[in-house]
């Protein structure tokens, strides 16, 4: 049975309706738009096989349903990359932008997720955000012609320690630096409750270079209403300053199998917006 669909853009990912649907791609797909959801992500797309890409695409145009973000710049990991003066790993990054663009256009996809790697102990902060801007520079004139977003996402210490990007000001910082429609924030209120909370005011400062919201609450990473965050004020706040676009469920489910899937769905059927 159709349920009702979501007022606000949510977007489950592979893995969370396993116990409903089976671990065949298209039938999750197929059993989320069932549920009301009108939004997908999947970090892992790139690494699909083309045809399944397009078969995802069609899907989704099928039924509605908008695609959120994937993976689309990731740089060297374990070591300073982007924040470096480091032409070769530049150029590794840069290469990783061009090769998302027809993952991109293969789901019809707007929005990329991108991580800035790791900060430099050797070198002063502001002489790696200035690397960080310019290398950024050059991949928003690689997709602005194509309509494309990178997000930059800011990851919390705790689970994600060393990295450069870490907090919302920061982040807006660079993308005004940047001044392309090309690269955005990725708000993600799990990351910035750990991070920094004050979680409303920093939303609005941001607000006009935010580009994408994901989701999870704290402490555990799990569902809205499982955690310490007042998913459903902010998610109103969000709906009232215009907010048209998707908000990603990057995080797990709270309870195992079925009845888990189920209690999850519920939990955003409570948290949704009220008109």
């Amino acid at each position: 049975m159709q349920e009702d669909k979501f007022k606000i853009n949510f977007a489950p990912h592979i893995g969370m309706f396993k116990h409903h649907a089976g671990e065949d791609v298209i039938d999750q797909i197929n059993f989320m738009a069932d549920q009301g959801f009108t939004a997908f992500e999947d970090n892992g797309l790139k690494n699909r096989d083309p045809a399944l890409q397009e078969e995802m695409g069609s899907v989704l145009a099928d039924r509605g349903m908008r695609m959120g973000v994937f993976v689309g710049g990731r740089p060297a990991r374990n070591v300073p990359s982007l924040v470096t003066k480091d032409e070769a790993l530049h150029q590794e990054f840069l290469d990783d932008i061009r090769s998302s663009i027809e993952v991109a256009k293969r789901v019809n996809a707007t929005w990329m997720t991108t991580l800035l790697g790791d900060f430099d102990l050797r070198q002063k902060s502001g002489f790696q955000t200035a690397n960080v801007i310019e290398v950024l520079k050059r991949a928003s004139e690689i997709l602005e012609p194509h309509g494309l977003v990178m997000v930059l996402e800011p990851l919390n210490f705790y689970n994600h320690p060393g990295l450069f990007l870490t907090e919302i000001p920061q982040c807006y910082l660079i993308c005004r630096a940047v001044g392309s429609p090309s690269c955005k924030i990725l708000f993600d209120i799990y990351h910035q409750q750990i991070q920094e909370g004050n979680l409303i005011p920093n939303i609005d400062d941001a607000w006009e270079e935010i580009a994408y919201i994901q989701i999870g609450d704290n402490p555990g990473r799990k569902e809205p209403t499982t955690g310490e965050i007042n998913y459903k004020n902010i998610f109103q706040h969000i709906h009232d300053k215009g907010f048209t676009g998707v908000y990603g469920m990057e995080h797990g489910n709270s309870q195992e199998g079925k009845e888990g899937e189920m209690a999850l769905i519920e939990a955003y059927r409570e948290v949704d917006i009220r008109g």
